[in-house]
């Protein structure tokens, strides 16, 4: 892989941001900038990404040029809109943040482009329009849009559309609100392209993307007694084919298949994917870094795919007992858990993406490392996302981590990791091989090389 010519840095430098003298300003600014999100639309033409400022910016790639070979490899800022705004709950006292949690795309119908965008608690239906003309020589009005006095009125004027330059409009069609008592933590357009589900802490609701007043509890795993609460829901999608199935994932390290024709509730799952624990390797940390933090169905819809601290496992769906594959992400992090667990590493949610023909799969790690694993071969790589290694059109040279015993030169020792530095999103273009890698407040986009 190799660096696009133009590295998309999402910072203050092109989203109006001002300078401040105050360092606490500074800091919140430089967090609003923090990307949350990473989503490639369906022909893979737009990207967008949310920050936890509670802004999405759209890229959209370059169209062929004869005179530039490479120039479709470049994707260029196509629209910034505010998504979210931060609000407060006055009955719970509890401040509702902007970040945006999740986009997700519709498939496009016609010449605009529509997308999903949720923070904690509201989702939002957004259309991205584009406009290059408009009307002149309006009847009741004046070309500045001062209304025109009607007696003054003595000739009918047809208008006429003239060209402008292009204006690209963002308008949110329709909000979904006041459905979720906790943190929604994903959102799946469903493949009969009227519904999409919700999910948060406890439960999963289905929508339809016309009503906004109204939703159905498809699952609900929300105790009498809370204090008798043993998991809760980490990631839920839909099938990529079967309107009726979805599946989500726990806390506990379990995937549940339900089937929406069974029941209108879908408390009993369909099918339970666990992988047996080993007795001999349980320890104080093995609940928390079994948690799933991502699930994701093959585009074929035969596989999936489940994303936990240490590692990414491939699950056929007819087969429940044990994944199909297992790969170690940064199993060299095993040694580190207690440090990792004190400064809260350990909790953070990484995220998990297939190629567009399921040979491959890709997740973050720390360090702005990124792995990627081909399912085939059964090869893997390391990456790294930097400023300083991503010159444009120079091949990513890989990088090892060394555990212990000598250092090679091109290594890096586990111990001189910067957990602050990590990759918890990543998307892959569903065709081509293009990846987008969001690491901390900039947006690295890589191109599969040529031979």
């Amino acid at each position: 892989f190799v660096p696009s010519s133009r590295q998309s840095s999402l910072d203050k430098s092109w989203c109006g941001r001002g300078q401040t003298s105050s360092g606490k300003s500074l800091l919140i600014l430089l967090t609003a900038d923090i990307i949350s999100t990473v989503e490639f639309n369906y022909s893979g033409d737009l990207l967008a990404t949310g920050d936890k400022g509670g802004r999405v910016v759209i890229f959209q790639r370059e169209q062929e040029n004869k005179s530039r070979p490479h120039s479709r490899g470049e994707y260029n800022v196509y629209s910034t809109f505010q998504s979210h705004e931060p609000e407060f709950d006055y009955l719970k006292s509890l401040e509702i943040e902007e970040k945006i949690n999740k986009i997700r795309w519709l498939p496009q119908q016609n010449a605009a482009h529509f997308l999903l965008s949720t923070n904690d608690k509201t989702i939002k239906l957004w259309k991205i329009s584009e406009r290059d003309k408009r009307a002149e020589g309006y009847n009741l009005k004046d070309e500045d849009g001062r209304l025109r006095d009607p007696f003054r009125i003595t000739a009918l004027r047809v208008p006429i559309l003239k060209p402008m330059d292009l204006m690209v409009e963002a308008s949110p069609r329709r909000i979904f609100a006041n459905a979720h008592t906790y943190h929604i933590n994903s959102i799946s357009v469903n493949s009969d392209h009227e519904t999409y589900l919700s999910a948060d802490d406890l439960r999963i609701n289905l929508w339809h993307l016309e009503i906004t007043d109204r939703s159905f509890n498809i699952v609900d795993i929300k105790p009498a007694n809370m204090e008798e609460l043993t998991e809760v829901i980490t990631a839920a999608e839909f099938h990529p084919h079967q309107c009726n199935v979805f599946v989500y994932s726990s806390s506990k390290g379990t995937i549940r298949l339900c089937d929406m024709r069974s029941s209108a509730l879908c408390d009993r799952h369909s099918k339970f994917f666990e992988e047996p624990e080993d007795p001999s390797s349980r320890s104080f940390f093995s609940e928390i870094i079994s948690s799933i933090s991502d699930v994701k169905f093959s585009h074929s819809g035969r596989y999936m795919m489940s994303r936990d601290y240490l590692s990414v496992k491939v699950w056929d769906l007819n087969m429940e007992s044990r994944p199909l594959e297992t790969h170690q992400v940064h199993e060299y992090l095993r040694s580190k858990l207690c440090s990792l667990y004190e400064n809260d590493c350990i909790f953070d949610k990484f995220e998990c993406c297939w190629n567009g023909s399921d040979s491959a799969i890709m997740t973050g790690s720390y360090n702005n490392f990124f792995r990627m694993f081909d399912r085939d071969t059964r090869r893997d790589v390391t990456l790294e996302a930097s400023r300083e290694s991503s010159k444009p059109r120079a091949s990513l040279k890989p990088r090892k981590v060394c555990t212990g015993g000598k250092r090679k030169k091109d290594e890096i020792s586990v111990d001189s990791l910067d957990f602050n530095k990590k990759i918890l999103h990543t998307a892959w273009h569903p065709a081509d091989s293009v990846i987008a890698v969001a690491a901390t407040n900039n947006l690295y986009i890589f191109q599969g090389k040529i031979n």
